[in-house]
């Protein structure tokens, strides 16, 4: 899952980073308005993180110009302010919730997950194509025969795959999508998680496959 952080104190985006990515989410972290915005333009995430205080543009303009040009992606508002006001403008403004700092880890935790789930259409935590199935909660991947506990970027491509079963995915939206842009990792590593999940799939005799087509991507066909 991936989510935009946007806090302009460097310090505690770093440990608000550091959480986040130690309970399985990709962070994309900026430190203005602006870059947020051109963030949100040019990726594409599950949630957002926004500070209201932030250079070149506060939060509160940020969560505005996004709703009026239709992304809908749940945003939590952080702000060192209190008072009543200040949420019920976030919140007028289309915020999912409101957290005022300081916080606690497992509370911004608790908050993420209730934001992303309601974002989510699929009432049930597990996907399913062909005799496959796969657990958001536990990100076990299972057949009628065997299972493996997926780590956290198998889970993630694992997902983007049964979402949209037989649509192309190019390796530039798997490394977008799931290392984020300020990813050191080469393009390659890609083809290392396919890799791994074709011999998980093999092993627990998945009547799905993942095909690769030349210049274009990869796909989950069911097997004839």
């Amino acid at each position: 899952m991936r989510l935009l952080l946007a806090e302009d104190e460097k310090s505690l985006s770093r440990a608000v980073k550091t959480i986040l990515e130690k309970n399985n989410y990709t962070v994309d972290a900026v430190y203005d308005g602006q870059e947020a915005l051109y963030y949100l333009e040019n990726g594409d995430y599950d949630g957002v993180i926004l500070d209201v205080m932030m250079p070149k543009l506060d939060g509160i303009s940020v969560l505005k110009k996004m709703r009026e040009k239709k992304n809908m992606t749940p945003v939590i508002m952080l702000t060192a302010k209190a008072e009543i006001d200040d949420r019920v403008l976030g919140l007028d403004s289309g915020a999912n919730d409101y957290l005022t700092k300081p916080f606690a880890s497992k509370e911004l935790l608790a908050r993420i997950r209730a934001m992303t789930r309601s974002s989510i259409t699929q009432t049930d935590s597990k996907l399913a194509v062909g005799n496959i199935t796969l657990d958001s909660a536990t990100y076990e991947l299972a057949s009628p025969t065997g299972s493996f506990r997926l780590a956290n970027k198998e889970f993630q491509m694992m997902e983007m795959l049964m979402r949209s079963p037989k649509t192309l995915i190019s390796t530039e939206r798997f490394m977008e999508r799931i290392w984020g842009y300020d990813s050191d990792a080469e393009i390659n590593v890609v083809w290392v998680y396919i890799s791994y999940l074709r011999k998980k799939l093999s092993a627990i005799g998945a009547n799905i496959q993942i095909k690769a087509t030349r210049n274009a991507g990869y796909s989950l066909e069911e097997t004839k």
